[in-house]
């Protein structure tokens, strides 16, 4: 082998879209594999993996979350196999390239900033001092070359998605359309590039159907901004439409300001679960937004948001950043309560990470910024945030993340903090201690066992309402665990033991209703799609009063109709009216 083309991965199932750009853009001039590890596997083995291929020239591609790793397996290549060749390339060796080469000897060549013609060159020329991009040695000396200027048209690199074999199948695929960004935020990298290049639609639609013909799991667009370009964003998500691929969706990165009427009624048709949306807030601060230089529109981003998450048909995931400049913790709070109010699908509570190259680095002094300089550069204190502050918010993350991402205590939540605390952020925070003084951090829990925690912490606080907050637990559990039994510290054993389960399957009013696509099929296999429970109170009601209300006890029969969607995981309905031909003890 000649030259070997290899990353450490943060997961098995993702793949690496800029190793195959350069196998494709030099497959004519040399032999090139490609191996792909992942951060979790033993270095020793990755490096003598290499070591057992031979390659003359094996090159790394990094990131915050490698480069720790792959700087060891390349000293320990180096250490046994001086003669072979080692190139990085990368957002991580993209800046302070010379310091680099001088802390880590082992290395022979950094590629920064677009690597395609940088590393074609390297191949095929004698002489390093004429490549654009690239830091080799001389002797003693390291050389940082003049940088390359950008590739104008990205159509001419090939693409890496024109024959694919099953290496894909069930993983998550990176994809482009589009190089660079119309924003410049200065915690993001994007920003040291201006402008935006696009590959060709025809280009686009052939790879998306390549990759939807190869059984991909995810298409996760890299695209800084999809929708910065109106009508080509739209034209690719008409042809995955078109196209209706299933058990593949496609995640997609989008600036909400720039979402206009138009697009808001042409999402309301999209099929569940074919798009995920990535939408970055980080702050609704003025100072902190007018600080980073970030475009946005608040109110317009709210407007949007809340039209997209009527139609449940798109995931919704939007973003914070913790430690952002003139954000204190109460200030952060706030940002976390307006985003909580569109109850999007996803939260995510990101902290501030000083990447090489962004203008916030360059900041650090002036904004108090403490960190380990180390990746992936994550701070630790600024003039606005203490450690406390920090770890804090880091267990409040934690929180969200187990209870609020995804929706499986939806309304327990909601019935929770409508009725006992002033916003969402105060109630993580309260929550965030008790798990503390009880331990719970300290490892992990099945999620049966969460519904069990936020139960004991109900009791625990001696809030009215046990009952009724008992019941939305069942609810919950009932529409997000695919008919699992409820568990015995919740179930309600006395509410259930009369109900005619097979009686009421077989009545013709209740499938016509409510069951039509199981009409004719034996009461016991209809009996593995749903699910009916006995509930101490009518919890619709008590929901339509926006979750307000303790409710009075009315004995309440729902009937859980299991589904493949993934953001609707059941559809719930309430048939105690239809009740009076089975009982007469239910009312």
């Amino acid at each position: 082998m000649t030259v070997l083309l290899t990353t450490l991965n943060s997961k098995f199932i993702h793949s690496n879209l800029a190793l195959r750009y350069l196998k494709e853009y030099t497959k004519d001039i040399v032999d090139i594999s490609i191996v792909e590890f992942t951060i979790n596997q033993n270095l020793a083995e990755i490096a003598a993996k290499i070591y057992g291929m031979k390659p003359k020239l094996v090159c790394f591609s990094t990131y915050i979350w490698n480069i720790d790793q792959t700087l060891e397996v390349c000293e320990r290549i180096k250490l046994v196999s001086p003669q072979t060749k080692i190139l990085l390339g990368g957002p991580e060796v993209s800046f302070d390239m010379e310091d680099l080469m001088i802390r880590n000897n082992y290395i022979d060549y950094l590629i920064f900033g677009e690597g395609e013609e940088s590393f074609r060159e390297l191949l095929i020329s004698k002489e390093p001092s004429k490549i654009k991009g690239l830091v080799y040695r001389n002797g003693s000396r390291v050389i940082v070359n003049p940088p390359r200027p950008l590739i104008s048209d990205l159509n001419i690199i090939p693409s890496p998605y024109e024959t694919i074999g099953d290496e894909f199948r069930n993983k998550i695929v990176y994809y482009e359309s589009s190089r660079g960004c119309p924003f410049n935020c200065a915690f993001c990298l994007s920003s040291t590039i201006r402008g935006v290049r696009y590959m060709s639609i025809d280009r686009v639609k052939r790879d998306l159907d390549n990759l939807i013909d190869a059984g991909v799991k995810q298409v996760k667009f890299v695209d800084r901004t999809f929708n910065a370009n109106k009508e080509f964003s739209k034209e690719i998500m008409k042809h995955i439409i078109k196209r209706d691929p299933k058990g593949i969706n496609f995640h997609l990165e989008v600036t909400a300001h720039l979402i206009d009427q138009e697009q808001l009624e042409f999402f309301e048709s999209i099929r569940e679960g074919l798009f995920q949306f990535e939408i970055g807030v980080q702050s609704t601060y003025p100072k902190t937004i007018e600080a980073i230089g970030r475009n946005t529109d608040f109110d317009k981003l709210s407007t949007v948001s809340k039209a997209i998450k009527k139609n449940r048909n798109i995931h919704q995931h939007l973003d914070l950043i913790a430690g952002l400049p003139y954000e204190d913790y109460q200030r952060f709070g706030e940002s976390f309560n307006h985003i909580y109010a569109l109850r999007p699908e996803k939260i995510q509570l990101g902290f501030l990470k000083l990447l090489k190259g962004s203008a916030l680095r360059k900041m650090k002094v002036e904004y108090g910024y403490k960190l380990v300089d180390r990746a992936p550069y994550e701070i630790m204190e600024s003039k606005w945030l203490n450690y406390d502050d920090v770890i804090a918010l880091k267990g409040i993350e934690e929180l969200v993340e187990k209870y609020y991402n995804e929706e499986f205590f939806r309304h327990s939540l909601e019935y929770l903090i409508s009725n006992h605390f002033k916003s969402p952020f105060i109630f993580f925070e309260d929550f965030m201690h008790f798990w503390k003084e009880k331990g719970y951090y300290e490892y992990s829990h099945s999620r049966e066992k969460l519904y069990e925690i936020l139960y004991d912490y109900y009791k625990m606080k001696a809030f009215e309402g046990l009952q009724v907050f008992s019941d939305f637990l069942i609810l919950d559990y009932l529409e997000n665990n695919g008919g699992k039994p409820v568990p015995d510290f919740l179930n309600r054993v006395e509410n259930q033991s009369y109900i005619d389960y097979h009686g009421i399957l077989k009545s013709d009013k209740i499938v016509n209703r409510f069951l039509p696509e199981y009409y004719g099929m034996p009461t016991k296999k209809v009996l593995k799609k749903v699910r009916l429970y006995s509930f101490t109170y009518d919890i619709f009601k008590i929901i339509d009063d926006g979750y307000k209300e303790y409710g009075d006890k009315k004995r309440t029969l729902l009937l859980f109709k299991y589904t493949d969607g993934t953001l609707e995981r059941c559809k719930t309905y309430n048939i105690t009216s239809c009740l009076e031909e089975f009982t007469d003890e239910y009312n």
